[in-house]
């Protein structure tokens, strides 16, 4: 058993994923442009999500 597992490739997607969305989300305050810029690149991540699963 090893104690540093490497990340598989969908876990990496996810947590790319994860960060977009909370990026997304503080610039809806702020700047919306930006934010929707953002949520378009998570969109394209969840995506490739799906095509690993």
């Amino acid at each position: 058993m090893s104690l540093f597992k490497r990340k598989s490739k969908k876990q990496k997607l996810q947590d790319k994923y994860k960060k977009l969305v909370e990026e997304a989300y503080k610039l809806s305050h702020t700047d919306r442009r930006a934010s929707d810029l953002k949520t378009a690149e998570s969109e394209q991540i969840l995506i490739e999500i799906d095509l690993l699963s």
